[in-house]
């Protein structure tokens, strides 16, 4: 069963099924790459995180947004990620 979204004040979320924590964190990476595969586990991070399918409200952008518990993983993430 596909889980309800969730609307804060900046975003439209939907969780991936994937995700372990399925929490939005105080970290906040927009990736405007709404079909980029993004495997979180594999940049090694140290704490929590979770993935959305986004729609920026904004600027009406799709894309997709990764949360982290810790900053450093999310200048990490930052850093890293190539889209596709």
């Amino acid at each position: 069963m596909a889980e309800a979204a969730i609307t804060t004040d900046s975003y439209k979320l939907f969780p991936s099924p994937r995700n372990v924590d399925r929490e939005i964190f105080l970290h906040e990476v927009f990736v405007p790459h709404p079909y980029a595969l993004i495997d979180l586990p594999g940049f090694s991070l140290r704490g929590r995180y979770s993935l959305f399918a986004a729609y920026r409200l904004a600027d009406r952008k799709m894309g997709q947004l990764a949360t982290f518990e810790l900053a450093a993983d999310a200048a990490t993430f930052t850093a890293k990620f190539t889209p596709d």
